[in-house]
């Protein structure tokens, strides 16, 4: 991937098919080495759990692909600041966890991108229902 791409509609559509994918190698082309996610839900009510650097993300990844295999993102629409280096994305995600009771979250995720590369991800959700 080249690190100086511009930050596109195309671009947010590629990082979301990665995650329909669950193809978490492919979804971390996307981030830089020095990255980090924001969850929504976490022990830290001001950033819910903080994930730095792409070992970490890939575990948390891996983790929940394995609980929700069929975890998918749908209604995706994005909007990228003037500057091209935020950008926002709309969604649902559905999935059944394997011991769980089916999820539908509508969210949204904030990017940060450097040189076309995702710093910071923070995402935000709520249930419904």
């Amino acid at each position: 991937m080249n690190a100086t791409r511009k930050v596109t509609t195309e671009l947010l559509d590629s990082i979301q098919d990665a995650f329909n994918r669950q193809d978490v190698d492919g979804i971390l082309s996307y981030f830089a080495d020095a990255c980090e996610w924001l969850m929504a839900r976490g022990p830290d009510p001001w950033e819910g759990k903080r994930l730095l650097g792409k070992p970490a993300i890939a575990e948390v990844l891996s983790a929940r692909f394995a609980v929700i295999p069929d975890m998918r993102w749908v209604d995706m629409s994005h909007f990228i600041s003037l500057d091209g280096n935020k950008a926002c994305s709309e969604w649902t995600v559905k999935g059944t966890p394997k011991d769980g009771e089916e999820i539908n979250l509508l969210g949204c995720d904030i990017w940060t991108f450097s040189n076309g590369l995702v710093t910071k991800k923070d995402t935000y959700w709520k249930y419904i229902g």
